[in-house]
């Protein structure tokens, strides 16, 4: 169904994208003879809800969201010229994960209430499961500590992101020719040995790099050590409950007060209620789509989306 409305999803972001702006150029001049104050670069909240439907649709499909919300700030004209600029609308792209996190956490609670009552010693596999998250999530962590100023000053850009959505997509139509496994069972949780989930952490790191996508990663790891589509789909959004949460908390207490300060509540609380709103869409339909079809026609979405942006950087 998402995908028989992509081209009506895509005509609507347009347009907000293009009457924002209509609407940004109508503000009235200051008379001359008064001086001007520079205004804060508010965020409107067309803006921010253009971001939060971005951030939901992408987050959990394996085309990047970070990717895309890069994209999105430059073709919205979002200033990230200065230092402060640009970690505030990194910020901002971050902390609106909040919303997809919650989408995920409604349409998988029967997963995380198992995970709950295993740490509670009530059931054993949902104990092996938040154990083998956590496990998954170690890699991510420790890397993240190590690279994140440097991958955020290096590797934010266009040309980085470009670079990786080609690459993503080559190794999506690499993945997608493995034969696949024998069909899994309906019930049970999504729950790889240690060694698999450590394996599928590391995966997932190559995803700090914008534009590789983390659900792809971890997807793609879940295969490569022998879980089933389903189940590396679920597993994956489980994983991402903890990495992005991290990723939020991190960057909400290092730099809130400047994104606050720069953008507005206003603009923040409606780029997560957007995002938890999308999200939820995209990941009812991501699961039920990968089931019958496979990741090949992300590989080609991602593949052309480089080459478009490409060619859009040079003209």
């Amino acid at each position: 169904m998402l995908m028989r409305n992509a081209p009506f999803l895509a005509a609507i972001l347009a347009g907000l994208i293009l009457a924002g702006r209509l609407t940004a150029q109508t503000v009235v001049p200051a008379p001359p003879d008064l001086p001007v104050e520079p205004a804060p670069p508010k965020m409107q909240l067309w803006e921010a809800l253009v971001l939060g439907v971005v951030e939901g649709v992408t987050e959990y499909l394996p085309i990047s969201s970070t990717g895309h919300l890069i994209v999105t700030q430059r073709l919205l004209g979002i200033s990230v010229e200065t230092p402060e600029a640009k970690d505030a609308a990194d910020a901002f792209a971050i902390c609106i994960q909040a919303g997809a996190i919650l989408a995920v956490l409604g349409l998988y609670f029967p997963s995380v209430r198992r995970m709950m009552l295993g740490l509670l010693g009530r059931d054993p596999e949902g104990l092996r499961l938040a154990i083998a998250l956590v496990t998954a999530f170690l890699p991510a962590l420790v890397f993240g500590l190590l690279l994140n100023k440097a991958i955020k000053a290096v590797l934010f850009g266009m040309w980085p992101v470009i670079f990786a959505w080609i690459v993503g997509g080559i190794v999506i139509l690499a993945v997608a020719r493995k034969p696949k496994p024998s069909a899994e069972g309906q019930g049970g949780l999504p729950v790889p040995d240690l060694r698999q989930a450590l394996l599928i952490g590391c995966f997932q790191c190559v995803a700090m790099w914008p534009g590789t996508s983390r659900s792809l990663m971890a997807i793609v790891g879940g295969i490569v050590v022998g879980m089933g589509m389903r189940r590396a789909v679920e597993f994956s959004f489980l994983l991402g409950v903890i990495t992005l949460g991290a990723a939020t908390v991190k960057d909400g207490l290092e730099f809130g007060p400047l994104m606050l300060e720069t953008y507005g509540l206003p603009a923040l609380v409606t780029g997560a209620i957007a995002a938890f709103a999308s999200a939820v869409l995209a990941v009812r339909w991501l699961v039920g789509y990968l089931n019958q079809h496979g990741l090949q026609i992300f590989g080609w979405y991602r593949i052309v989306a480089g080459l478009l942006a490409g060619a859009w950087l040079l003209r």
